[in-house]
């Protein structure tokens, strides 16, 4: 299944609004529990592979496997 560039844009807007409110309140206390919402450093991940896509899809490139350093026989 292609993605497609809208649906690229869609995650990526998705994951930079998960890190906004994130960077606004990480963590919770109930009692003597503290609750944690998300791992900030898997979403700037998340944020970097989904900016990359959608820049590959504006470009019109599409994933190619290059092969180097194999020499036929």
């Amino acid at each position: 299944m292609a993605i497609t560039l809208e649906q690229a844009q869609g995650q990526l807007q998705a994951w930079l609004d998960a890190s906004m409110k994130v960077s606004q309140k990480q963590s919770y206390r109930i009692g003597t529990r503290q609750l944690e919402y998300a791992d900030l450093a898997e979403i700037t991940k998340t944020i970097d592979y989904w900016q990359q896509q959608v820049d590959r899809l504006e470009s019109g490139r599409t994933r190619r496997i290059v092969l180097r350093g194999i020499t036929p026989r």
